[in-house]
């Protein structure tokens, strides 16, 4: 039986861990292969992309470019096949998220109970989801952890079915290369 699968990519998270990799632009990162290189001979049912949604803040420049990045970014994902949904960005003295975690465990746990998924791949690194984690796996599911070899997450290779820990040159195929 082919397993059905569901993507989950938190985007801060992701981002940060490529950038300190050395690759810091999303657009030129090839999702689409790169769910397919995780998914293996399993089905992609659902593939997400989770983000703080950008608002642009009157006469700031600084807000403006981001909005602008982040547009660039979801037409990109869109193209790919992606979904994705947004938190909010909360500014204090630095930009927080808030509600992606929320909305990742909601749909873990909702796919779970829904029997939309056989498996979810977690390509997140934030221990805040374990208790959604441990609830999937209680219904039956397996939950596979997608970390980095340079910052794994103890926590979630323990509750996790399976963990996969990615290096710099598991992740080069999936960035596009510039036209010269």
């Amino acid at each position: 039986m082919v397993k059905r699968v569901f993507i989950i990519i938190d985007g801060s998270n992701f981002y940060y861990k490529l950038k300190n990799l050395g690759f810091g632009n999303l657009l030129e990162f090839n999702f689409s292969g790169f769910a397919k290189f995780l998914s293996g001979k399993s089905k992609i049912v659902s593939q997400k992309y989770y983000i703080g949604a950008v608002r642009e803040v009157p006469r700031d420049s600084k807000s403006k470019k981001l909005l602008a990045d982040q547009q660039r970014l979801f037409a990109q994902i869109k193209k790919q096949n992606f979904s994705y949904t947004l938190g909010y960005l909360l500014k204090t003295n630095r930009y927080h998220e808030k509600g992606v975690d929320v909305n990742i465990a909601v749909d873990i746990l909702v796919g779970a109970y829904e029997n939309i998924y056989d498996r979810v791949i977690l390509i997140s690194s934030d221990t805040d989801l374990l208790p959604a984690i441990i609830k999937a796996k209680e219904k039956g599911k397996e939950v596979e952890y997608i970390g980095f070899s340079h910052q794994p997450s103890f926590a979630l290779i323990r509750h996790a079915t399976e963990t996969r820990l990615l290096r710099k040159e598991d992740l080069s195929p999936f960035i596009f290369k510039k036209e010269k």
